[in-house]
């Protein structure tokens, strides 16, 4: 978009250029000229370029050779395949350059990679393609009789458009006794023909004469044009009218208003009468390029049609004064076009490059040139760009800019530039000319893709169904297109012991997971693995992070009840002596749950009892004790069944079931030694020895029958079991299985032993050394159950 205003915005860089009409070449260097005629046919050979300015075969193409003419006229242009220079339309040198001679079109050869100008000219020829032509078809003269010979009446011009030899050489008449013709060089290089009297008119004689005059030019061969002359003879008229300057010079602002005074000439002729009184014409009429209209009566010259300095600078005027007795006089007058700013500066693109890449400096944008159609003061410009932008102006060959950047641009902080080349002259008043062009930058691969976080914390619930979308990570690039799309992928994992291919799977275009199968807390509570992000530019970059995955348990473990044990050959059975009061400790459940938090959080509860009321079980740590005193009516035999219910939701339970034995004179804390014992017991009574020789017949068999079976336990598994105590397991168990904190299940596993005597002293219940077992880090219920490594604490004596 272009627009002329007559304000200059401040704060631009100027780089001030003087343009002159004609060109005038750069100092040291040759312009290169070639010449055609003119009317040749469009497509003809008129150089080889790549010989003439030096250059490989090739090379014209591959940097983009262009030829500029002034005006963005395109009169030559290059053949596709072998880039001569070829005429690109039929030339008319009358049309291109009228009257002016030699006729010469200037132009630049412009190449790029590097940006570089080569000078040259094209001269077109010109052929005798018009004949000369007169302004009117018949001419008359009026001479009186007494017009003494070797008077001179000058006579209407033909016009030739040709130039040099092609123009108007001559006239000549048709035979006369009385005429001949004269070919007289006017100052501004025309000819015009002058009609000589030889031989004294005679009007009663003849009173009319009529000729041809004929206009040749030089061509070969040569052209030619007619014009008819009537002389009329007059009667007796003794003064020709006169001029009081026989040469007017005047001059004339361009932009002066229709009707304006341009000059008044003046003529007096000495006769009386009607041949004293003079009237005023214009000698030699064009009414095509005639500006200027005369005033018959005041010889006042006015301007009828607007003057365009740009067009004609100046014109040649003839003007006549004829009497009333048909005597005439002639004046010549040039009148001048004085120029005002009247044209805007012009700006013709020649060059554009858009996008243009970042990262890149001194990139060339476009290459243009400014011209001014006015002349002098008027013609020099300015030419600037906004001070805010990164682009530079640089002045190069003649009247051509480069539009450079001034160093490397950024997409990510801007993408498009809408430049306004301002180009002012420095008449009066100041013209301008905007051109207004928009520059996109292209994007180049320089941002690697940045996740939104550095790191990603994910929860799934175990038991999850496969293929369970889980999250997602995102990462933005700050670049466009091809190198703006992110592909996610799954980096090689930290731990190599994870099998990270088996667990989670990525979508490689959005960046959310799934988790490949259903995921174990107990097995693993949670594991890390690194995403990669990587762009699909040229060079492909890439960012990564890391992702932790935490598995969150659901309450899938039911309680696990680690003592008493359940599946032992022979049942637990709890002594308990008849003397022990309320809140005696019988026993303790101990439990583990394999979930963790709150679903591994254990009450006990006793659901059954045998005698209810006699025993109680502790809800927040299984210790089973006597609710009141025992008496001799209680049974001595009692059956306990103890719920263990998890804190999860739902609620898993586990139930236990416990034998409680009621015997007396069990009672002290610790057994005494066996001399106090021997000493201090008193005759024992015949049915004490005979309960004493029972027990230990009985005894004996059960520990036949308990090695017995150990035996064949061993042979089976491998393992130890023993019989007739209560068990407990000796480890190892899983460490997730033993809780902490006292929510119900034991931090560590105990060892019992019930040591029973079959003396008349008091049998004694004690609690032995605790057992810190070694727990591996993780572990199911189901191995415990079937590896069990367990030692019978429940002795016999």
């Amino acid at each position: 978009m272009e627009m002329v205003q007559t304000k200059v915005h401040h704060k631009k860089r100027q780089v001030v250029i003087f343009i002159i009409l004609i060109l005038l070449w750069e100092a040291g260097s040759e312009s290169i000229q070639y010449s055609i005629l003119e009317e040749t046919e469009s497509g003809t050979f008129v150089a080889n370029l790549t010989k003439d300015l030096g250059l490989t075969m090739g090379e014209l193409a591959a940097r983009a050779a262009r030829v500029v003419f002034k005006g963005n006229r395109q009169y030559l242009q290059f053949d596709p395949e072998t880039y001569d220079l070829l005429l690109n339309e039929k030339l008319d040198r009358e049309e291109l350059c009228g009257s002016t001679e030699p006729c010469v079109l200037p132009f630049q050869v412009l190449l790029e990679n590097p940006l570089q100008f080569f000078q040259a000219a094209l001269l077109i020829r010109d052929i005798n393609d018009h004949a000369p032509e007169f302004p009117a078809g018949e001419m008359l003269l009026k001479i009186s009789e007494i017009t003494m010979p070797g008077k001179v009446f000058p006579l209407k011009m033909a016009q030739d458009l040709d130039a040099g030899s092609n123009s108007l050489q001559s006239y000549k008449i048709s035979s006369s006794p009385h005429f001949h013709v004269l070919t007289r060089n006017r100052k501004d290089g025309r000819k015009s023909p002058e009609l000589v009297l030889d031989k004294a008119l005679d009007r009663e004689e003849q009173p009319e004469l009529r000729l041809i005059l004929t206009a040749l030019d030089g061509g070969s061969p040569p052209r030619s044009g007619t014009t008819k002359i009537q002389i009329v003879v007059l009667d007796s008229n003794d003064n020709a009218p006169e001029f009081a300057q026989e040469f007017y010079e005047a001059q004339v602002p361009e932009n002066s208003s229709l009707g304006s005074l341009v000059l008044t000439v003046s003529a007096r002729d000495l006769d009386a009468g009607s041949f004293g009184e003079v009237s005023y014409a214009l000698f030699q009429v064009d009414d095509v390029n005639q500006p200027f209209e005369l005033n018959a009566n005041t010889g006042e010259i006015r301007l009828r049609k607007t003057l365009d300095f740009e067009e004609f600078q100046s014109y040649q005027v003839d003007v006549e004064a004829t009497d009333g007795g048909g005597l005439s006089g002639k004046c010549s007058l040039v009148i001048k076009v004085l120029d005002v700013n009247d044209n805007a500066p012009e700006l013709t693109m020649s060059s554009l490059t858009n996008p243009i890449p970042e990262n890149l400096p001194e990139i060339i944008v476009a290459v243009f040139s400014i011209s001014d159609a006015d002349s002098g003061h008027n013609q020099q410009v300015t030419c600037s760009i906004d001070d805010n932008l990164p682009f530079l102006l640089r002045p190069s060959v003649e009247n051509f800019y480069t539009l450079v950047t001034e160093g490397a641009l950024d997409r990510e902080s801007r993408a498009e530039y809408n430049i306004t080349i301002t180009v002012t002259d420095m008449g009066t008043p100041r013209l301008k000319t905007e051109h207004n062009i928009t520059v996109l930058v292209s994007d180049v691969n320089d941002n690697a893709p940045a996740f939104t976080q550095t790191s990603y914390t994910l929860s799934v619930r175990e038991n999850n169904s496969p293929a369970l979308h889980i999250g997602s990570v995102r990462a933005t690039d700050r670049d466009e297109g091809a190198n703006a799309q992110v592909t996610y992928s799954l980096l090689p994992p930290l731990d190599a012991h994870v099998p990270l291919a088996s667990l989670v799977s990525i979508n490689p275009d959005n960046g959310h997971l799934f988790a490949l199968r259903s995921l174990d807390y107990e097995a693993l509570r949670a594991f890390e693995f690194r995403v990669g992000a990587a762009d699909r530019g040229s060079p492909a970059l890439s960012s990564q992070a890391l992702v932790r995955v935490l598995v969150v348990d659901d309450n899938d473990n039911a309680p696990f009840v680690l003592y008493p044990l359940q599946n032992a050959s022979a049942p637990c059975t709890e002594l308990v002596p008849r003397a022990a009061e309320a809140g005696y400790l019988v026993t303790k459940v101990v439990a583990v749950d394999g979930d963790s938090g709150q679903n591994a959080w254990l009450s006990y509860q006793l659901l059954k009892a045998t005698e209810p009321g006699l025993f109680g079980v502790w809800a927040h740590n299984g210790e089973v004790r006597t609710a009141r005193l025992l008496s001799e009516r209680d049974a001595a035999k009692h059956r306990l069944l103890v719920l263990v219910k998890d804190n999860g939701e739902p609620p898993l339970s586990a139930t236990v079931t416990l034998h409680v034995l009621l015997v007396d004179g069990f009672s002290q804390p610790y057994l005494p030694a066996p001399e106090a014992a021997a000493a201090d017991a008193a005759p024992p009574a015949p049915l004490t020895v005979y309960l004493v020789v029972a027990l230990a017949s009985v005894s004996s068999l059960f520990v036949f029958s308990v090695l017995v079976f150990v035996a064949v336990r061993l042979c089976r598994r491998g393992g130890a079991a023993s019989v007739g105590r209560c068990s407990v397991p000796e480890g190892p168990f899983p460490g997730h299985l033993v809780d902490v904190s006292g929510t119900g299940t034991l931090s560590q596993s105990y060892q019992y032993e019930v040591c029973l005597t079959g003396g008349p002293g008091t049998s004694e219940f004690k609690f032995l050394k605790p057992i810190h077992p070694n727990f591996p880090p993780q572990g199911t219920r189901r191995e415990m159950e079937e590896n069990p490594s367990v030692r019978n604490s429940f002795l016999f004596s």
